[in-house]
């Protein structure tokens, strides 16, 4: 669906959302940013800093694959946040999961937990959908 305005978007009944309502349940979202030893990796950046994304990145999809993450959105815009994600965890288990990520340990990066309510089956479209 491309959106030009809201007159495209589905009704929704006040019965509808009160149904949607009830089936929302508790998440957690975290907010990574650049930590003190953040340098943007490639092949002109710092080998070891660029090692320690590449492991970095390699946990995040562990940890989606094992559906404990099951969004994961790395962000490289340059404003200091590096990536948002949510996880199926409480945030104290989120906070005791994500200070054991390689480039957390290494000062790269630095994170946030927030807890948050969405809904089960919520998911990214597949391209072309």
């Amino acid at each position: 669906m491309g959106y030009t305005d809201d007159s495209g978007l589905p009704e929704i009944t006040e019965r509808q959302f009160q149904e949607n309502l009830g089936k929302s349940r508790p998440y957690s979202v975290v907010i990574l940013k650049t930590g003190p030893r953040f340098k943007m990796p490639g092949p002109e950046g710092d080998p070891e800093i660029t090692a320690i994304i590449k492991e970095h990145g390699k946990r995040n999809m562990a940890l989606r694959d094992a559906g404990i993450m099951p969004i994961v959105c790395p962000i490289g815009d340059g404003s200091g946040v590096t990536g948002v994600a949510v996880f199926d965890a409480s945030p104290e288990e989120v906070q005791r999961i994500y200070s054991q990520d390689p480039g957390v340990k290494a000062g790269v990066f630095i994170f946030e937990v927030h807890p948050c309510r969405s809904f089960p089956g919520s998911c990214l479209p597949m391209p072309g959908d």
